[in-house]
């Protein structure tokens, strides 16, 4: 029996918490005939904590360079990779997923991602202290911009939604 040819391109997905990189990101990979990696699953395997304990216990500054580490040690094709919504802040750890793939930003208004986010103290959101989500939201934004060689918007998108439109960005740009 012939092996299909699987495209090795990387798909990465960045964005706000609560965008659906990790939910829309594992379907959109089933459709693409990719693998699936989530960088937050490979700092929780890497550390031995949720990303909650790592922030709490090691602090902001520490966790954004374990989440570094993760993604620099990646080494991977034809896979549709859900990075954490941090992974902007480090110039290094965006070089290497750019030069692994096409890098789309999921975006959400802030009142959407507000809405999104229900687990503030657990989802394990790295927030500086004393900052606030719109903060984060207005620090991080242009970072997104900046790295994206795409860009959805999934306001107001159903989980499907978002899934077809990160397809079609990945079969109609090739």
């Amino acid at each position: 029996m012939k092996q299909p040819l699987i495209n090795e391109e990387n798909i990465i997905l960045i964005g706000m918490p609560g965008a659906g990189k990790s939910t829309c990101g594992v379907l959109a990979a089933k459709i693409l005939l990719k693998n699936f990696f989530d960088t937050d699953l490979l700092i929780q395997s890497m550390e031995n904590k949720r990303l909650q304990q790592i922030i709490n216990e090691k602090g902001a500054a520490e966790f954004k360079k374990a989440e570094e580490a993760a993604v620099l040690s990646l080494d991977i094709k034809g896979t549709v990779i859900a990075t954490g919504g941090s992974v902007v802040y480090s110039q290094k750890a965006m070089a290497h997923l750019k030069s692994m793939g096409k890098i789309i930003y999921m975006h959400l208004s802030y009142e959407e991602m507000k809405n999104r986010i229900k687990n503030l103290s657990t989802r394990g959101i790295v927030l500086e202290n004393g900052e606030t989500l719109l903060d984060m939201y207005n620090e991080r934004r242009p970072l997104y911009e900046k790295y994206a060689d795409y860009v959805i918007d999934c306001d107001g998108n159903t989980i499907d939604d978002t899934v077809a439109e990160i397809v079609d960005v990945c079969e109609n740009n090739s």
